[in-house]
């Protein structure tokens, strides 16, 4: 009878975090922006990708080099778009209308300014 009880507190414990870890996140502070930025190839992807994911609040990075964007899903109670381009501009690049950091832009390799592989 004691081992039984014992399974049922535990089974109930259990229940309650599995619910709290489910329902507990609140989704709707949760948002995503695709940012234009002046990447040039796949060491541009690495730099943002490893950069980025240095930054409070951002929950997930996606890079297209193709479409020359950056998209970032993120926790609106823990930073914001202009932060977020801040941060792209701080690494070197453009994003959107917040231009490069001059001085980060002249520490990226020849072929990450723009023009690079022309």
């Amino acid at each position: 009878m004691k081992n039984r009880l014992i399974k049922i507190i535990i089974f109930i414990e259990l229940l309650t975090m599995i619910s709290y870890l489910t329902y507990g996140q609140d989704t709707s502070k949760i948002k995503k922006i695709e940012i234009k930025v002046s990447l040039q190839c796949e060491m541009c992807k690495e730099r943002i990708l490893n950069d980025l994911s240095f930054e409070k609040g951002i929950k997930d990075i996606d890079v297209d080099i193709k479409a020359k964007t950056v998209t970032v899903t993120y926790h609106q109670d823990k930073t914001t778009p202009e932060k977020i381009r801040t941060a792209i501009s701080k690494i070197g690049y453009d994003a959107d209308d917040v231009p490069a950091d001059p001085e980060a832009y002249s520490k990226l390799p020849k072929c990450c300014q723009k023009g690079g592989h022309d």
